[in-house]
């Protein structure tokens, strides 16, 4: 037993080894804006020529980013063309879905609902629970991490069971359930939807769905994550009755002395606010509803096309609804006496958004400077090629497979979902649509995604492990990074296996991944 966990620990001590040389983000991008400049500056005026979508031979010229012209474009378009307005202006878009968030988050209405809700539940039944709420708590940034996963050990204490069953429970919710969810157009919906759009039409690629349909950024996954929602609360909640409760029922652990089960319960003045929240989202889920059917109904343009203006802006109308929900909610509860208070809630968590700033200018310039030099198509060109080489290009399953795992594996060392689908993204869904037309924009985001959640739990990089071991070093003080890895270890197996096919499931019976 001493050996194994020996292994255990030089295993994951090597992980930490090998991240803490990876530099941040940032410098990743920065250090590859230079690189790229430095290929073109070497291979500028080669050509190469790949196949149009029509079938025609289309010619291609990497271009030397030192020449003059090249220089001004990239000063005549480094702050508007390619950064605050990079794929429509997703930036943007980013910061109005934190506004409604901020205001529910800050209000202390989301916090209250977790509370409300795990607080009456049977023991049986409670796992699979804290797994739903893991996951629906990622509409609201790090609720889940800061509010669930302590909450979770409390509600185990209260039952005078081990809490780490279920602050397991709910970190595997959290964290490796992290992209599914019921509620469309989250932010990661945002980011890596209108990310993919802009990735496959600067390449060239179709955005349509592999069945051919024309889909929405925002929406492009919402019946897949309906459906990977139900799936990883029926998988977590089966793990943690069947295979964590038996190991650690019977562990020894340490009750605080501060153990105070009734700040966790809801008061009366946070369920009459909870009613009043409920108000608020009848009355703005109504008004939603009748924009719907009303001036955003759907419509046929002159060329024959069906537009349909209510998705083309959910993200305005889902936080116009959380919005509502949280000022109705905050004023209730007192949080907020003034509109300087709700202005000052919505400026507090968007300030939280300073570090996407600055990680969204230096990689939407690079993915700019790709694109324009002709180097990010020439790339795509050499592994499309590389695949038919390797046979890979007739098979979509060996495809959607292969590129779950390489980013499964990326997780365990570069955190960051945003970051990870900058640097994958672009490169992958010319270069796998290429491989196999098949293997389009929402299949190849859709295997990004599954994979990128499965593998955070079972990393010591992931940026909340150290909060997530201070929590449970609370209930057992030697609780140590390679137990936690242990333990969250067959929650992510199970999730990225079954989750994966899941995705073929769904390719294979051709079901629409979203709309």
């Amino acid at each position: 037993m001493r050996k194994n966990k020996n292994n255990q620990q030089t295993k994951v001590s090597f992980i930490e080894r090998v991240g803490s040389k990876i530099p941040d983000p940032v410098i990743i991008f920065i250090c590859l804006y230079i690189f790229v400049m430095v290929i073109t500056g070497i291979f500028g005026g080669t050509t190469f020529e790949t196949i149009g979508n029509d079938g025609s031979n289309v010619v291609y010229e990497i271009k030397n980013m030192f020449q003059r012209e090249n220089v001004l474009w990239i000063f005549n378009n480094a702050l508007l063309t390619n950064w605050l307005a990079y794929a429509g202006g997703i930036l943007g878009t980013i910061l109005i879905v934190m506004f409604g968030i901020g205001i529910a988050e800050e209000s202390g209405l989301l916090a209250t609902l977790i509370r409300k809700i795990g607080g009456n539940i049977p023991e049986r039944l409670l796992p699979y629970l804290l797994v739903f709420l893991g996951i629906m708590s990622n509409i609201a940034t790090d609720a889940g991490y800061i509010i669930l996963i302590p909450l979770a050990g409390l509600l185990y204490l209260g039952l005078k069971k081990n809490p780490l069953i279920g602050m397991f429970a709910a970190f595997a919710g959290v964290s490796a359930g992290f992209s599914a969810n019921l509620v469309p157009a989250t932010v990661v919906d945002v980011i890596v939807g209108k990310n993919a759009q802009s990735f496959a039409e600067t390449q060239g690629v179709p955005f349509v769905s592999y069945l051919g349909k024309t889909i929405n950024p925002f929406m492009m996954h919402y019946i897949f994550m309906i459906a990977s929602t139900l799936l990883l609360v029926v998988l977590g909640g089966f793990i943690t009755n069947r295979v964590i409760r038996p190991k650690f029922e019977k562990v020894e652990y340490t009750i605080p002395d501060d153990f105070q089960l009734g700040e966790y319960q809801v008061s009366k003045e946070e369920k009459r606010a909870l009613r009043f929240a409920g108000l608020g989202f009848i009355l703005s889920a109504a008004l939603c509803v009748a924009l719907a059917f009303g001036p955003l109904s759907s419509y046929y343009d002159e060329a024959g096309t069906k537009v349909m203006p209510y998705l083309d802006n959910i993200i305005l109308l889902i936080t116009f609804v959380f919005f509502t929900s949280g000022l109705f909610y905050g004023i209730a509860i007192g949080k907020f006496k003034s509109a300087s208070d709700v202005v000052t809630a919505m400026s507090k968590q968007v300030g939280g958004m300073g570090y996407t700033i600055i990680l969204t200018f230096f990689s939407y310039n690079f993915l700019a400077l790709l694109t324009y030099s002709n180097l990010g198509t020439y790339i795509t060109y050499l592994g499309a090629n590389l695949l038919e080489a390797l046979n890979l290009a007739n098979s979509p399953t060996l495809l959607i497979i292969g590129f779950i795992v390489i980013t499964a594996i990326i997780n365990l060392f570069v955190g960051g979902l945003t970051s990870k689908w900058m640097l994958l993204g672009p490169i992958f869904i010319p270069m796998l649509y290429q491989a196999n037309t098949s293997m389009t924009p929402d299949v190849v985001a859709a295997a990004y995604r599954l994979a990128d959640s499965s593998t955070n739990i079972i990393t010591p990089l992931m940026s909340y492990a150290g909060i997530i071991l201070i929590y449970m070093r609370k209930y057992k003080k030697d609780f140590t990074v390679g137990n936690l890895v242990s333990a969250m270890f067959p929650y992510s197996i199970t999730f990225l296996i079954s989750w994966t096919l899941l995705l073929l499931a769904f390719i294979g019976f051709k079901i629409p991944l979203g709309f």
